[in-house]
């Protein structure tokens, strides 16, 4: 069938007449038509056409009316009944109030309670990190003065920030045992925190032990919070400023710097310290050692000579004639090593006999230069002496002798 024939969708033309056969879609019009009509014969509209004209409206019957209002009482209804629905998250409570009486909690999901004024009902989200700014508004330089300026335990004033961050874990407590829960809150934090800042020192506040103050703040928090059974759960109490007050920044800020200098000469004091004291230890510990070892050296040595006395001793014995000779020459030569000139006096004659040493050793020296000669020169300077003759020795010998 064409799309331009106007009888495209109302039937086949035929003996049943326009629709016949049921082919095709409905038409529109006639669906608006027949709706119109069924309107008019339910509020009493105007009547159908007939062939001579239109017939005068005809008044509508109790019926009709009592049918209208019955269909707005049931729409309102509905519509009342359907204002009962209401859905909770996964990460809240609900809370439903019958004529603001606490009625039952409510879990996650679609949920229907008596329309309101009957019943009603409160969301409570469990999952929040709701956080509280103490002495302070979204930023650290717009303090709030009346919150921040605390009093120390000695009789200082302080200028604190701090934050706190807490969750709702019980949600019929927090909306029935007070009144302003965030209000709350905020008064349970700074009051806590002054209690704490009361009983510390300042320069522990400012620059100590400002976590440790933080959690102390927090512990108290919790305590006050679970003694009002507000339902509150302080996750962490985070101090983002402390400092004195503005009047007297400079007067800190001195103190400060003496307290740096202070620590940092006696760091330096502790560093010579340090560098001194093990050094003057290893002296010492050098000095013990060069003593002792000094000790042991005349002890040996004290030792060898007893034990060299005590052999000569035995030879001494054996022939004291000859030992004493030979005694009295090994003295003379390590007297005589050590010297340059001798004189000897005689007592035959008043001549003194000269010893020209030096010039010995000099010419030993020229006829050979090196160490090992030189180390051998009292060996060389030692032949001259009996040239003195036999005389000078007995003449000795007679003075010890005599002396004896």
């Amino acid at each position: 069938m064409s799309l331009n024939d106007p009888n495209w969708g109302r039937g086949s033309r035929g003996p049943q007449g326009p629709g016949g056969g049921k082919e095709g879609p409905p038409d529109l019009d006639e669906l608006w038509r027949n709706f119109n009509r069924r309107l008019n014969d339910l509020f009493g509209g105007r009547g159908r056409r007939g062939g001579g004209g239109e017939e005068p409206p005809a008044p509508p019957s109790r019926r009709q009316l009592g049918g209208g209002a019955g269909v707005l009482v049931a729409l309102v209804v509905a519509v009342w009944l359907a204002s009962g629905f209401y859905i909770v998250d996964a990460a809240s409570r609900g809370i439903v109030l019958t004529l603001g009486k606490f009625s039952e909690e409510t879990g996650p999901g679609l949920r229907w309670r008596l329309p309101w004024p009957i019943e009603s009902h409160e969301i409570v989200n469990l999952s929040q990190v709701r956080t509280l700014e103490v002495g302070y508004r979204n930023n650290v330089r717009a303090k709030v003065l009346k919150e921040s300026l605390m009093l120390t335990d000695d009789e200082n004033i302080v200028d604190l920030q701090f934050a706190v961050q807490y969750l709702v874990t019980d949600a019929q407590g927090n909306l029935f045992n007070v009144r302003r829960p965030d209000e709350t809150a905020m008064q349970v934090a700074e009051t806590a925190m002054r209690e704490v800042i009361g009983k510390g020192r300042m320069d522990a506040i400012l620059y100590e032990s400002q976590v440790e103050f933080a959690n102390r703040a927090r512990d108290l928090m919790q305590q006050i919070h679970d003694r009002y059974q507000t339902g509150i759960e302080v996750s962490a109490v985070t101090i983002q400023n402390a400092q004195p007050p503005e009047q007297v920044q400079a007067a800190f800020d001195d103190a400060v710097k003496a307290g740096q200098d202070r620590e940092r000469q006696k760091n330096e004091g502790q560093a010579y310290a340090n560098d001194v004291i093990p050094r003057a230890r290893g002296a010492a510990s050098r000095l013990q050692q060069e003593a002792e070892g000094y000790k042991q050296r005349v002890i040996a040595n004290a030792e060898g000579e007893a034990s060299r006395f005590r052999q000569v001793l035995v030879e001494y014995s054996k022939a004291p004639a000859v030992t004493r000779e030979r005694i009295y020459i090994e003295t003379l030569q390590q007297i005589l090593s050590s010297t340059n000139k001798i004189l000897m006096d005689y007592k035959g004659s008043g001549n003194l006999l000269y010893l020209p040493l030096d010039k010995l050793m000099q010419q030993g020296g020229a006829a050979a230069p090196s160490e090992s000669q030189a180390s051998q020169r009292p060996a060389q300077t030692e032949p001259p002496a009996p040239e003195a003759g036999p005389r000078s020795r007995e003449t000795l010998r007679g003075r010890e002798r005599g002396e004896r």
